[in-house]
């Protein structure tokens, strides 16, 4: 009658972002990357708990997976290290 029962849509969910650097490149444990925030430097990526980290070479401090996430393009803002 006034709308009040009528159904809403149901949201679109969008996917989870994934762990990519800036180049595309897939990123995985043990992988070494530079940081381009929270003045890491070179970081390793380590899993504690089931969670990603990336663990500063430098200062060992570490910064979980999902703060390096770049808002416009959902990658990660790092670079891998190819050695």
């Amino acid at each position: 009658m006034f709308g009040f029962f009528k159904r809403k849509k149901k949201e679109e969910k969008k996917p989870a972002p994934q762990l990519i650097d800036l180049n595309n490149n897939p990123l995985q444990e043990g992988d070494i990357v530079e940081s381009f925030r929270y003045d890491l430097g070179k970081c390793k990526i380590i899993k504690v708990e089931n969670h990603f980290y990336y663990e500063s070479l430098e200062s060992g401090d570490r910064v979980i997976w999902v703060k390096m996430i770049d808002a416009s393009n959902d990658l990660q803002k790092v670079k891998k290290v190819i050695q």
